[in-house]
């Protein structure tokens, strides 16, 4: 390991430590050497407030002068809710700056270096390129696309099954994974379920772990099957959003509205458009979401290729049964070379369970 990697290793650690509160800000992390020593620490803390080499160099004071500041993404070059970095680093009297990535976003994209090699500092970009870039997965696709990174996850056996043929499923994976799904929440601005899901399990969807952080409630209901019961509607733990179609129940959804529950109506006749949903949420701001729906809602985003990654907890069980559910339906594929592959693939072991995380590969 080189000094430039160690020390970028720190800012992406301190980077890593503020997932799920920076949204839809990426996650920064920034740190200033001198003469063999830190002398200057930051994080991107919340969106609108100062950026992680903003925090650093106001920690390093007159000790960053001649320094190297390692940043995990390019510094920014333009006027938001906060000044330019870019622009602070050289005033600083920065010497060199090493940067893992450089930003996506079209509005900086090489400016922030641009500025920096202008000002006569020193550069170097890709020192850990490929850990800042998956860290950043989720600013790096909404920024683009301006619409949500999608995660589908699910609890399964080994055959595939996400409960019995009587449609028992509590539990199926162990409390590790359980307790591993809960911090997953906590770190995505939104969490999709259909409606079979909250009729069958009345589901809180909310991030059960020490300081987590609620989620955006989704459902797709196309008619308004939900209950006024439910506890999406009546908990208030976090908002509650509703995509319908034309032929929903009109005194249910001002009954739902009401109670506080916002309701989007989509083109779709008798089912919810997949692709609606994730244009609507992202012109809201919405830039994750973790689908934790039914089989069905997992087929109708990935065969609209609106699936990002992939996330499988998997218990080694086998329930069997040729009713039992599985974690994807719909219609199907008909050919196996037709079948979506995923690249980057990578399990470990919680608990008891096994975690897969894959990346469908969508080909045109």
């Amino acid at each position: 390991m080189t000094s430039h990697e160690f020390y970028m290793d720190l800012a992406l650690a301190n980077a890593q430590a503020m997932k799920g509160q920076t949204d839809p800000n990426p996650l920064v992390g920034a740190v200033i050497v001198n003469h063999n020593r830190i002398v200057g620490v930051g994080s991107h803390l919340k969106a609108g407030e100062p950026h992680a080499e903003i925090h650093a160099l106001r920690m390093a004071g007159e000790q960053a002068r001649g320094g190297t500041i390692y940043v995990t993404l390019e510094p920014c070059s333009h006027y938001g809710r906060t000044g330019p970095c870019a622009m602070a680093i050289a005033e600083a009297g920065i010497h060199r700056v090493v940067i893992a990535t450089l930003d996506p976003n079209p509005i900086v994209a090489g400016n922030g270096v641009q500025i920096l090699k202008e000002a006569g500092v020193e550069v170097m970009i890709g020192v850990r390129e490929e850990t800042a870039r998956r860290m950043n997965e989720v600013f790096n696709a909404f920024i683009v696309r301006k619409t949500p990174f999608v995660t589908v996850k699910a609890g399964i056996t080994l055959d595939g099954k996400v409960a019995s043929h009587t449609l028992s499923s509590k539990w199926i994976t162990s409390e590790e994974a359980r307790k591993d799904v809960h911090q997953l929440r906590s770190e995505h601005m939104g969490i999709l379920v259909g409606s079979n899901t909250v009729l069958q399990d009345d589901p809180a969807l909310t991030a059960r772990i020490p300081n987590g952080r609620n989620p955006l409630r989704i459902v797709l209901d196309s008619s308004l099957k939900i209950p006024l019961d439910a506890q999406l509607v009546t908990d208030k733990q976090a908002d509650t959003w509703i995509f319908t179609t034309a032929e929903h129940d009109k005194e249910k959804r001002r009954a739902l509205e009401t109670a506080g529950v916002s309701v989007f109506e989509t083109s779709g006749s008798s089912v919810v458009d997949p692709d609606q949903v994730v244009q609507v949420l992202g012109e809201k701001g919405i830039s994750s979401v973790f689908i934790e729906g039914g089989g069905n809602v997992n087929a109708s985003f990935l065969e609209q290729r609106l699936v990002d990654k992939v996330v499988l907890y998997m218990a080694p069980k086998l329930i069997g049964g040729r009713d039992a559910p599985t974690f994807l339906e719909g219609t199907g594929i008909e050919l196996m070379e037709d079948a979506v592959e995923l690249d980057d693939t990578d399990m470990v072991k919680i608990g008891p369970d096994f975690k897969f995380t894959g990346y469908p590969r969508h080909v045109d």
